[in-house]
């Protein structure tokens, strides 16, 4: 099977509006709020991956505040979820084969060690010289 890389490529994918616990399902769901509001279009700039970043900051900080300020856990899992459909629509925007990626990477930090800090846990590469 080819990858699905854009968004008129994951248009073709059928799916539900009921949550299926499936990868197929919210790329689809989120292809097809991009075609709907034409986000791909130049005048739009919703592709521009420079205003998409712009947006995840924002949508972080609102998470952060939610967090922060004690607000309701629906609100704070509201939040998580906007940045979640930012960065399944990054990948549709960049035409990123994300679950592809997201296996090569969980294959790589499984092999590493874990180390704590100060502010706790850790698991990053470090090279030898910055220990």
């Amino acid at each position: 099977m080819s990858r699905r890389l854009s968004v008129d490529d994951w248009l073709s994918v059928e799916y539900s509006d009921i949550p299926d616990g499936s990868w197929l399902t919210m790329m689809a769901r989120v292809a097809s709020f991009h075609h709907k509001h034409r986000f791909s279009s130049e005048e739009n700039h919703g592709h521009d991956m420079g205003f998409r970043i712009a947006l995840t900051v924002e949508e972080l900080g609102e998470l952060s505040a939610a967090i922060t300020k004690g607000k309701p856990d629906e609100e704070a899992a509201e939040e998580l979820a906007d940045l979640l459909i930012l960065l399944l629509g990054h990948s549709l925007a960049m035409e990123v084969d994300l679950e592809g990626e997201f296996h090569k990477k969980m294959d790589r930090v499984m092999t590493r060690k874990a180390r704590t800090g100060k502010l706790g846990i850790r698991v990053t590469e470090y090279s030898d010289d910055l220990q």
